[in-house]
């Protein structure tokens, strides 16, 4: 039997800088990490420069900042993006930071027709979860979807949206709410994208959306939930587009498992937790994930080191190149538990998606998804504090022995208390090199282009702004 190829293996990181960041995604990939996962800092997933008074404080702490072509041509230094896989967790500036992306990876000469990667560009649950939204929803749905519409054009192996059921699970989502919210959310974008690209290549658009999932400790029904979704989303792109090509119907997703559950009570206990959780994305060959990211075991104390990053990088080698997972077909295939299981999330997922459906879709139903997380959320808390939800070391069999991974100090790496300052000295340098004339000429090109498609001005006429050193206002 031929032995299948194992995930991606990814880790989710960025911190201080992007000289910093570059050397940690080159130690990674020396250590055997075959794509790349970046996480950039707030100020850059909202819109501001590094100096930007809403900034201060926040710039380089929960992932790298980014605030121009010198800044991303440091993050990927070494780094040949022809040959990368390249994951960027960004939404509501996704248009620009792909921009930069591109910008690079001319430079470095790269076919830019066969670049691969995924830009996560998923707003709508920017208003559900995480509030990194720039946009009102009507503007930001159209930002998705232009975004996916200049990737058919010009980056045919690009991945142009992750729809992310993550942070829906973050937020208190139960299985049945993921698996509606992020079909709503997925046929909201297919649905406006079908009037920006051709009957003949919609299908192939289809094709290239992916999704980006959570895997938490219930890990049977976590299982059973990527069954759900691989045969829902089967159906809906045959029934409700029409795509006869069961290659471009597959339900293609990258996943984190789950950091909401992870404890700073006893933190060794999270090793089991990301390792449980990994087997539910990786078990069911019909299921199984095409990216798999870990989170360190101490992520719930602070920034992990990269030993903890490694130790997360070798629960995944391990287990896809020390077993013998990959020498068999689903092992799940037939059994009635699991099918049972999968028909019942199906079905509540399918009630509360025909539910939003009538509201006028996705974007229409914001509020209604919100306040079913707020209530959901609620209900996960009061079951931990009341104990019905066991946690160990945390409302049970909290007492034990003192952690020798702890070694009595926090295990966690520091964040570099210069490292915002450095970055907006060189910001101010960037800005003091640039020739105002071109500055000027580049952005009346950009906003006079008559382009109609955001994307498609934004890429092509800012990758020209990002030559001449500019930074887009």
């Amino acid at each position: 039997m031929t032995k299948d190829s194992p995930w991606l293996f990814r880790t989710y990181a960025g911190h201080s800088t992007a000289a910093a960041s570059n050397a940690l995604y080159r130690a990674n990939l020396a250590k055997g990490q075959t794509g790349l996962s970046v996480a950039f800092d707030l100020p850059t997933q909202t819109g501001y420069d590094s100096d930007h008074a809403l900034a201060r404080g926040e710039v380089g702490k929960v992932g790298v900042p980014i605030s121009h072509l010198g800044d991303m041509r440091a993050l990927f230094h070494e780094i040949p993006l022809a040959r990368m896989n390249t994951s960027m967790t960004i939404n509501a500036t996704a248009p620009w930071l792909l921009a930069l992306y591109v910008a690079v990876a001319e430079e470095q000469g790269a076919e830019i027709a066969r670049l691969q990667g995924t830009v996560q560009n998923d707003i709508i649950k920017e208003y559900l979860s995480r509030g990194t939204y720039i946009c009102p929803p009507a503007a930001s749905l159209r930002l998705i979807t232009d975004v996916a519409a200049y990737t058919q054009a010009h980056l045919p192996k690009w991945n142009p949206m992750n729809v992310c059921s993550y942070h829906l699970q973050e937020a208190g989502a139960t299985p049945e709410q993921e698996l509606a919210f992020a079909l709503a959310t997925a046929t909201a974008v297919l649905d406006d994208l079908k009037g920006k690209v051709s009957p003949e290549v919609f299908p192939e658009m289809v094709g290239r959306i992916s999704f980006f999932v959570n895997s938490g400790i219930r890990f049977v029904t976590e299982l059973c939930k990527m069954r759900a979704f691989t045969e829902l989303w089967d159906t809906i792109t045959e029934t409700r587009y029409g795509v006869t090509d069961p290659r471009l119907r597959r339900f293609r997703y990258g996943v984190q498992v789950n950091s909401l559950g992870l404890t700073e009570q006893q933190p060794e206990n999270n090793v089991s937790r990301i390792l449980i959780e990994m087997l539910a994305v990786t078990l069911s060959k019909n299921a199984r994930a095409r990216a798999v990211q870990l989170p360190a075991w101490n992520e719930a104390l602070g920034l992990p080191r990269p030993f903890d990053q490694q130790w997360s990088l070798r629960m995944q080698q391990i287990l896809a190149y020390e077993t013998d997972l990959l020498e068999y077909d689903d092992l799940f295939d037939g059994n009635p538990a699991i099918d049972h299981k999968v028909a019942a999330l199906k079905e509540a997922a399918l009630e509360d998606l025909a539910r939003i459906d009538a509201m006028g879709g996705a974007v229409a139903a914001i509020a209604h998804m919100k306040s079913r997380l707020v209530e959901a959320n609620a209900d996960r808390i009061a079951r931990i504090e009341s104990g019905e939800t066991v946690v160990v070391g945390v409302n049970r069999w909290t007492e034990g022995e003192p952690s020798p991974l702890l070694g009595g100090q926090t295990p966690i790496m520091t964040a570099d208390p210069t490292a915002e300052a450095d970055q907006i000295a060189r910001l101010h340098g960037w800005r003091q090199g640039r020739d105002p004339a071109a500055v000027a000429s580049a952005r009346n090109r950009c906003t006079s282009s008559g382009v109609a498609n955001c994307a498609e001005r934004i890429v092509f006429n800012a990758t020209i702004r990002f030559r001449l050193r500019c930074r887009a206002r």
